[in-house]
């Protein structure tokens, strides 16, 4: 009589029961998809620490300075994902013209003197000693929102895929925040936004004439925007850099061709964690941030920069499950705009170390140093838990 009931369902089961009991939320988390992030966190922190705690330009006398504020920035992305799977991705479906509507304003508040610049970038906003990227928060309200829209009469019932003025009406609230990051410009960002939107697009049954339209449309605006120099000199030359690796080798080409020494010098396994040449002589800028997997290739070779690559291929393996068990449109759409994020993002930042792709000045998700990033890529994952513990068991 005094035990535990083994069904769990007993008023006498033990809190351990509970906690794993086949309904709880705890058994219904996909695991190997947190193991995985938290993976890369842990190893992303190793990296920051390797690649800061030389430059005295940045830490000063404290070489655990940028190590303690990544960590710490990892554990506020932690609890904004716990908050997110707690509130639900349903629950924030309802908030979702409060959450875009707040976005827009912070972009737009980037374009007042409130903006400052980092790295050439005109994207950041200043709040007395805290530095805030609102691009980053976009990218979620831009999959919450043409979900939110393109899933509405199809959950519904009323339709079987959405209609040409719903894609309309998708397209023109993700055009607003995206034309307002390009004026900052935060092109990276922009190119992000574009495959969230045509990932979306894809995983909602839109007409593929819209989509061959999306593809038409962004090609012929990345040639407008070329020829009316929209994009600012740094752009420029980091496009010709890419398109000419032998191009002024020690200006504008410089940042890709260290990048690819260190890469180069690592070989199978890597000199050791703290060791790289590169990186202990400060060869490489931006280390900490965009150029983070420089350090891994460095110091831990093929194999640990495989890890990476493995762990972030484990992540967008799992929310692909999740995408395709969810019964509701909304949560697969969700879904299939994360992957589009994380897939895009990964490959642009992994490229541009490698010199395969331009340098955009995206981040490598989970694994650079930077706190709205971070908060952004731990809030996707709390989506994509909240859509799998939210499905029926039988999914």
């Amino acid at each position: 009589m005094g035990g535990f009931s083994v069904s769990g369902y007993g008023p006498e089961r033990t809190t351990m029961s509970k906690l794993f009991a086949r309904d709880s939320i705890a058994r219904r988390l996909d695991w190997p998809m947190l193991l995985a992030t938290l993976a890369l966190s842990v190893i992303g922190s190793a990296l920051v620490y390797s690649a800061t705690r030389n430059r005295t330009e940045l830490v000063g006398d404290d070489p655990y300075a940028y190590l303690l504020k990544h960590l710490l920035n990892i554990g506020i992305g932690i609890g904004l994902m716990i908050g997110t799977v707690w509130l639900g991705h349903r629950t924030l479906r309802t908030a979702v013209p409060i959450l875009y509507g707040v976005s827009v304003f912070l972009v737009l508040l980037v374009l007042t003197p409130l903006g400052t610049t980092i790295n050439g970038a005109h994207a950041w906003l200043d709040l007395g000693g805290l530095s805030l990227q609102p691009s980053e928060f976009v990218k979620v309200t831009i999959i919450l929102g043409m979900a939110m829209l393109l899933a509405a009469r199809v959950d519904a019932g009323d339709r079987e895929h959405p209609d040409h003025r719903t894609v309309m009406q998708a397209l023109g609230l993700a055009a607003v925040p995206i034309m307002i990051t390009m004026l900052m410009p935060d092109l990276g960002s922009v190119m992000v936004m574009a495959m969230i939107v045509l990932g979306v697009l894809l995983a909602s049954g839109a007409s593929n004439r819209w989509i061959l339209g999306l593809l038409g449309t962004g090609a012929a605006g990345a040639l407008a925007i070329w020829q009316l120099g929209v994009l600012d000199d740094y752009q420029i030359a980091r496009f010709a850099a890419f398109a000419n690796p032998a191009l002024d080798p020690s200006g504008v080409g410089y940042n890709t061709n260290q990048a690819r020494i260190a890469i180069g010098s690592g070989g199978l396994t890597g000199s050791g964690l703290g060791n790289g040449s590169q990186t202990t002589g400060q060869f490489v800028p931006e280390q900490q941030t965009d150029f983070i997997f420089t350090v891994a290739g460095e110091e831990l070779g093929f194999l640990g920069a495989g890890l990476i690559i493995l762990l972030l291929g484990v992540v967008l393996w799992r929310a692909c499950r999740i995408a395709r068990g969810t019964t509701e449109l909304y949560g697969t759409i969700v879904a299939a705009g994360i992957i589009a994020w994380f897939a895009f993002q990964a490959f642009e930042n992994i490229g541009m170390c490698l010199g395969i792709m331009p340098v955009a000045g995206l981040p490598l998700p989970f694994v650079s140093y930077g706190g709205t990033s971070m908060f952004a890529v731990w809030i996707a994952i709390g989506l994509l838990q909240s859509i799998r513990v939210q499905r029926p068991m039988s999914a």
